[in-house]
């Protein structure tokens, strides 16, 4: 179902066994994690990136990676969705991360415009959402850079969090 997509300036593609360790990484960087009160350690970011392969392999899509395009392989981080219940809804969870050599370059928004893109093409019925820690200022502006406006307030995660809905 999921294709290639080729931004300005961006590739994203499926994920593929050979992008665990950079996505381990990535998940577990303290910098990355410095809103999650529960970062994952390396087994446990491990284990993510397995569900995120099983859900690849149950619905032809998923977090994919990120790399820059034309350029070097080097995964720069993920933007995509996956299926998740929201109070009892089917939605499509929006989620990006990326390492932060990528940071401030735009990538997250230019790589979320493709995928949201994506799910008005390929899944209209499937709402997106995005939830993000409410003191996670850079991740909130990416979320309304993308045009999420709408949302609710509760707890997720451990975190006190906004979650936006397209």
């Amino acid at each position: 179902m999921f294709t290639d997509i080729e931004t300005d300036r961006l590739l994203l593609r499926p994920l593929h066994e050979a992008d665990r360790q950079a996505m381990v990484d990535i998940h577990t960087d303290p910098r990355t994690n410095r809103f999650h009160p529960d970062p994952p350690d390396v087994p446990r970011a491990s284990a993510m990136f397995s569900d995120w392969l099983a859900h690849w392999a149950e619905h032809g899509f998923g977090y994919p990676a990120v790399t820059e395009r034309g350029g070097a392989a080097e995964v720069l981080g993920m933007c995509g969705v996956r299926v998740r219940e929201f109070h009892g809804e089917k939605v499509l969870n929006l989620g990006y991360r990326f390492r932060p050599s990528a940071w401030g370059k735009g990538y997250a928004v230019e790589a979320g415009l493709a995928v949201l893109e994506w799910c008005a093409r390929e899944l209209p019925s499937v709402p997106v959402l995005a939830s993000v820690s409410v003191d996670n200022k850079p991740s909130l502006r990416v979320a309304e850079r993308l045009g999420f406006t709408d949302y609710t307030e509760e707890v997720y995660e451990g975190a006190l969090s906004r979650h936006y809905r397209r």
